[in-house]
């Protein structure tokens, strides 16, 4: 019987890395893919995917796996980056990360994979996949401080079907362990953060190349002046730095964006009511199983990645707008960001919070 062939996206990093050792020493046939998506400004000081293609040619060559490289440049512009600068544009909060797994890592690769052939995909996500009769199911990982799924909600029963997660039964030390003693000369390297494909970089000098200017008034919720902002596209709800305003007493907060008179709404202190509420409407839903959850059983959820899950009752208002109702206060709920429903620890889906 002749050996599955499974995809294995390598980035050079050490997840994708054990993930693909894995999968070879269960007897697959596996081959490595590098994926380029930024092509704009790739140089050492931020991007260093050069440097990456090299590590990623190292680890194919010490676990003995082939590898190829693929450019995804003009669809990661035209399906992500270009979404991204609109949400920006419009004084929304996009999460790249988000629409990047839906429309790259899980599709244009997925597409790729199996062009080659391949009969499923893998990647180093920290994520678990479970089949229940010809469903599949979503669920968190393992390691709850490296979970995943929270950026995986959009993905589809067809996407899942031809998905595996290696690590999704593993905690972080345990791969990095993994790759130590197989000798992965990028054990020890240092995770990746920043924008989906292109990297950390100084985040208000990377949108301005992209983003016009538009100065206007940093105003307190009654109206009075207390600063001037450089263009709503380069804050974010619940953001303290780089305000450039003090004074007595505590913090200031970015509360909201008057988008129509081009005004920074700002509170001070952590806990300012406006900062806070109990309820918040998203569309765009996407739903894993291809249908909206029973709305009559209390689910949890979270508005961004590093939180835990509150609970919460949804009421769908129509096929694509659902309110939630949480039974715990939430902080800064940012418009453009993903609010993403669990039930215990099967990730359902979720939308973009308005």
């Amino acid at each position: 019987m002749a050996k599955e062939c499974i995809v294995v996206g390598i980035s050079g990093g050490v997840d994708s890395a054990v993930a693909a050792l894995l999968l070879k020493q269960q007897g697959y046939d596996v081959i490595g893919l590098f994926m380029k998506n930024w092509e704009d400004d790739d140089n050492n000081e931020h991007c260093s995917s050069r440097q990456d293609l090299i590590d990623a040619i190292s680890i194919a060559d010490t676990i003995d796996i082939p590898i190829e490289t693929v450019n995804f440049s003009k669809e990661y512009k035209d399906r992500v980056f270009s979404h991204f600068l609109h949400e920006y544009k419009a004084g929304r909060t996009p999460n790249p990360d988000v629409l990047c797994n839906s429309e790259i890592k899980f599709k244009s690769f997925l597409e790729h994979a199996i062009g080659m052939g391949a009969g499923s995909i893998a990647t180093g996500h920290y994520a678990q996949i479970r089949k229940l009769g010809d469903h599949y199911q979503l669920l968190t990982a393992i390691d709850s401080a490296k979970d995943q799924s929270y950026f995986l909600h959009r993905l589809n029963q067809m996407q899942l079907s031809r998905t595996r997660f290696p690590l999704g039964a593993l905690l972080k030390p345990q791969v990095r362990e993994i790759a130590r003693q197989f000798g992965l000369s990028n054990y020890a390297k240092k995770d990746s953060t920043g924008i989906c494909f292109i990297g950390e970089r100084p985040f208000r000098e990377f949108l301005s190349r992209y983003l016009p200017t538009q100065p206007g008034s940093i105003c307190t919720l009654n109206g009075q002046v207390i600063g001037e902002h450089i263009g709503l596209s380069f804050y974010t709800i619940g953001q303290r730095q780089g305000l450039g305003v003090g004074g007595a007493g505590p913090p200031w907060f970015v509360a909201s964006k008057d988008i129509t008179a081009n005004r920074l709404i700002v509170v001070q202190g952590h806990d300012h009511p406006a900062l806070l509420t109990t309820h918040l409407s998203a569309t765009d839903l996407h739903w894993i199983s291809g249908s909206i959850p029973d709305v009559t059983r209390d689910h949890t959820a979270k508005i961004r990645y590093r939180q835990a899950g509150s609970g919460c009752r949804l009421n769908v208002v129509s096929d694509n707008c659902c309110d939630f109702e949480f039974t715990e206060v939430q902080w800064a709920a940012t418009p453009g960001q993903s609010v993403v429903v669990y039930d215990d620890n099967i990730c359902l889906g979720g939308g973009i919070i308005n």
